[in-house]
């Protein structure tokens, strides 16, 4: 490995695609430390539904940045680059190479590209904005962030009430609009260059295999029990955390709306489109990535960096 002039390893891909699997296979080989970028992985309260690390892969090598948010907080791309600088600075203290895994496709361009700085939110803020996008419904606050930030407005869904309430926020916290502060910049903590870049690419049709396989065992292993305690502590329902994958479905299991057939169906059927999305997303913003099948990728990555094994 020659880390001179290879400072990390980014790991990308779908749902269920093995990239936790594959991070691990590198990490024993080069005596890296293995660095989380799924946006909800990091919620300690989703253990089991967003299918984290177990104890005994953590043993096997150093994991960071896993289950260390409150599921009452919203964790932000700019959170996760403050957060990705401490974890280099440990890899370097280690002295072992950093693995950054996971399916967030707007993590890893932050990493390599940057991201506009904006202060935090005051919660009492974020809970006035949120309280009207319930009352009076996000094509209401849509027309109204058309007024107060036509260029932000304009990127977005009339019925995207977590982005809409995002760019409320900001004017509300601020002052100024959210792109104004995109004006401004948290600089980019990796050189695309130096840095090897793989999107782990399966089979469309056993990827479908793999994500139902993977949410039944989820199940097994004690989701819809997590579900229950989240549920227990009635948090805000637009928090990132009451809408991972699996979350709202079995929820309305729960509280008796539907059965867990449906719930479990529609879960999976959920989970299958939005790996469908990352596939897009990454072709499209991130396309100078090499790409890989999942039996293929290892091999490609020991080319990469040119690994003696």
């Amino acid at each position: 490995m020659n880390d001179r002039h290879m400072r990390a390893v980014l790991i990308a891909g779908p749902t269920a695609s093995g990239k936790s699997a594959l991070a691990l296979m590198l990490a024993e080989a080069l005596g890296g430390v293995i660095v989380n970028t799924d946006s909800m992985q990091v919620y300690r309260d989703l253990k089991v539904i967003t299918a984290r690390p177990t104890a005994e892969d953590e043993s096997r090598a150093p994991h960071l940045l896993y289950g260390h948010v409150d599921a009452s907080e919203t964790y932000s791309v700019g959170c996760f680059l403050v957060d990705a600088r401490d974890a280099l600075a440990e890899a370097q203290r280690l002295r072992r190479i950093p693995i950054f895994v996971g399916g967030t496709g707007l993590y890893f361009k932050a990493l390599t590209h940057g991201l506009a700085a904006v202060p935090a939110i005051a919660p009492e803020i974020r809970a006035m904005v949120r309280s009207r996008v319930e009352a009076e419904g996000p094509t209401v606050l849509y027309e109204e962030l058309l007024l107060r930030d036509p260029a932000i407005a304009r990127r977005l869904q009339p019925g995207d009430r977590t982005r809409i309430a995002r760019a409320l926020e900001v004017i509300e916290a601020t002052g100024r609009s959210l792109s104004e502060w995109r004006e401004d910049g948290m600089p980019p903590l990796l050189e695309a260059d130096h840095v090897a870049r793989l999107f782990l690419a399966p089979d469309r049709t056993m990827l479908n295999h793999r994500i139902d396989a993977r949410f039944d065992a989820m199940l097994a292993g004690g989701a819809l029990e997590e579900v229950r305690a989240l549920c227990a502590r009635h948090l805000d329902p637009l928090l990132p955390a009451m809408k991972a994958h699996g979350v709202p479905w079995l929820s309305r299991y729960l509280t008796g709306e539907i059965t867990l057939a449906l719930a479990v169906e529609k879960a999976k059927q959920d989970t299958r489109h939005y790996a469908k999305r990352q596939f897009t997303w990454f072709r499209h913003q991130l396309g100078d990535w090499s790409r890989a099948a999942p039996d293929a990728a290892f091999d490609a990555l020991k080319r990469s960096l040119a690994l003696r094994t």
